[in-house]
């Protein structure tokens, strides 16, 4: 069984430009967050099954950290089916019989792209799709296209839900839940849902795409948090199909709280990620390990 959920979003390792880079977690807050597209939830299968709370306590789960790294989207897309196709062997009927003891957390940034998922419809292109202005690829989540690019934060959580609860709804609002504890911890920024979209907002400006893919309760893709991000490729497209809103950033939003305050882009990114990590880990109950690269 396979089944996408919404996310605005395959199988060579790293290179080696990005291995070598490969940055250490910083002290202080940990933190989270990745990238997609929103939309009404599409085929989200529910099977409520929470496990204990004991059973999810310290869960392992590793973490590469390259949030201040530019990786092209091809090579992230990769890393995660290899890792997927992995663990999907070791997945038992339960959690009694199932030897998937790790979760994985991956946290980048991408050069310009923009990503359509297996529902797209062109009409949502403002341009002509043999003449894209940037890098275009379709992927296998729902959902409509969105971009990705430098200056956002995006965070691939490759996860077991048999150790969570099995329900796609759940798990898309609880990664919502760790953005919008993240801006209000991080930045004081008060964030929050639309009824009916996925994603988080901040006013009517949608600052968060979320979208997820899941095959035998191990749910990949993930989250993307505008932090420093140029806006302007956003509007080329209909961003996850959402017409008469619009798409903004931390550093825009704090830029306008303050008349203009220059801002750093690296500070700004190290503490959304550490705020972002730190929710994540502690929302999910995980147990995060950095680890200095991708055994693919």
């Amino acid at each position: 069984m396979a089944v996408s959920a919404p996310f605005c979003h395959g199988v060579p390792p790293f290179t080696a430009a990005a291995r070598g880079s490969s940055a250490r977690s910083r002290g202080g807050r940990l933190g989270l967050v990745e990238g997609c597209c929103s939309g009404r939830i599409a085929a989200a299968a529910t099977d409520a099954a929470p496990v204990t709370g004991a059973a999810r306590v310290g869960r392992r789960c590793e973490l590469f950290d390259l949030h201040r790294q530019i990786v092209p989207y091809v090579d992230s897309w990769g890393w995660q089916k290899s890792i997927v196709e992995r663990r999907k062997a070791l997945v038992g009927i339960d959690t009694d019989t199932d030897e998937d003891h790790s979760d994985t957390l991956i946290a980048l940034q991408h050069p310009p792209v923009y990503t359509l998922g297996n529902g797209n419809d062109e009409k949502y292109l403002n341009f002509n799709i043999e003449d894209s202005p940037i890098e275009i690829h379709r992927i296998d989540r729902a959902g409509q296209v969105t971009y990705h690019g430098p200056g956002q934060l995006v965070l691939y959580p490759i996860i077991n839900l048999r150790y969570q609860k099995k329900d796609l709804v759940w798990y898309q609002r609880s990664l919502e839940d760790v953005i919008i504890r993240a801006l209000q911890s991080a930045f004081s920024i008060k964030a929050s849902r639309i009824e009916g979209l996925t994603g988080v907002w901040v006013g009517e400006q949608k600052v968060a795409a979320i979208g997820i893919m899941c095959t035998r309760w191990i749910v990949y893709h993930g989250l993307a948090l505008n932090v420093t991000t140029d806006l302007t490729p956003f509007q080329h497209i209909v961003p996850c199909g959402i017409k008469g809103r619009s798409v903004g950033s931390i550093k825009q939003i704090l830029q306008m709280a303050s008349n203009g305050r220059e801002l750093n882009d690296a500070e700004l990114m190290d503490t959304a990620y550490e705020s972002l990590i730190k929710e994540f880990a502690e929302f999910f109950q995980l147990s995060l390990e950095p680890s200095p690269d991708l055994h693919l």
